[in-house]
């Protein structure tokens, strides 16, 4: 099983074009931040201080609750690509179990999603701190690490669900392409939460991944929101993470840091399960 992660692991690293489509969607979120999305956003916060560095980063968080969307869907192409070469035969020819031939391409899989989004973390840092902002204390990375930990390891489940209904190589770049423009939407960076109807809303609410972004911006946020409404009344806060998707309410009901572990770690297990029933149907 290791051996064969390696080997999904070189093919995903030598295909530049690969890597560079599987964070195509990070790359359109940053660019429409840093052409019109930012500055709007700014001009609407005349009264915050340090109103761009606190969006910086709120986007930081949203981009790395995506990447590991985007990079295991790149990642869970060497199946595709398998498939669509027949190349599985000789897997299944081969003295290997199809459960080791599985967990090899979600053991690596989840590498990928685990090494782009830390790749994405280093740079946003030496991004912020360029800007005038602080890097994150040693306690707050850690935290960023094991989001990251986690939200790859549920992404991956998603994604290999998803990718288990496909066969061809069109059929997978297309899903690609829906689900790297419907990822920002649905993870509230494109717009924020609080300015969509209420039906919309609560669809993001629900969307795990939308909670990987709001643990991420509560790690992420904390030093920044402090300094920004530390003259503020306590209303004003709370009403800008509300708006800005750093905590997520239901009513009266806020959901706290645990809910959205204990959301991204059902999710995770239920969408393996189902991965590995759907692949297993489909071998017989």
């Amino acid at each position: 099983m290791i051996a064969f992660a390696k080997r999904n692991l070189k093919l995903f690293f030598r295909d530049r074009s690969a890597v560079f489509f599987s964070l195509l969607a990070v790359f359109i979120i940053i660019g429409l931040y840093a052409l019109f999305l930012g500055d709007v956003w700014v001009k609407n916060m005349p009264q915050i201080k340090n109103a761009r560095l606190l969006m910086d980063s709120w986007i930081v968080a949203g981009l790395l609750a995506v990447t590991s969307v985007t990079t295991t869907m790149g990642a869970f192409g060497v199946i595709i690509d398998d498939k669509s070469k027949k190349i599985f035969k000789d897997f299944y020819a081969a003295p290997m179990k199809r459960s080791s031939i599985t967990g090899g391409y979600i053991i690596s899989a989840f590498i990928i999603g685990v090494i782009m989004s830390i790749v994405t973390l280093l740079i946003a840092e030496i991004y912020l701190f360029a800007s005038g902002g602080e890097l994150l204390g040693i306690i707050a990375f850690l935290k960023v690490i094991g989001l990251i930990l986690l939200t790859s390891m549920t992404n991956t489940a998603i994604v290999c669900f998803v990718i288990s209904f496909f066969e061809s190589q069109s059929a997978f770049a297309t899903a690609s392409t829906i689900i790297g423009t419907l990822i920002g939407f649905f993870t509230g960076i494109y717009l924020p939460i609080g300015s969509l109807p209420d039906a919309v809303q609560f669809a993001v609410k629900i969307f795990p991944i939308s909670h990987a972004a709001s643990l991420f911006r509560q790690v992420i946020m904390e030093v920044p929101l402090k300094a920004a409404f530390s003259n503020a009344p306590v209303e004003y806060l709370n009403e800008f993470n509300e708006m800005m998707g750093v905590v997520f309410r239901f009513d009266n009901y806020t959901v706290p840091p645990a809910v959205s572990v204990i959301v991204l770690t059902l999710t995770a297990v239920v969408f393996y399960f189902l991965s590995i029933l759907n692949m297993s149907r489909k071998n017989k």
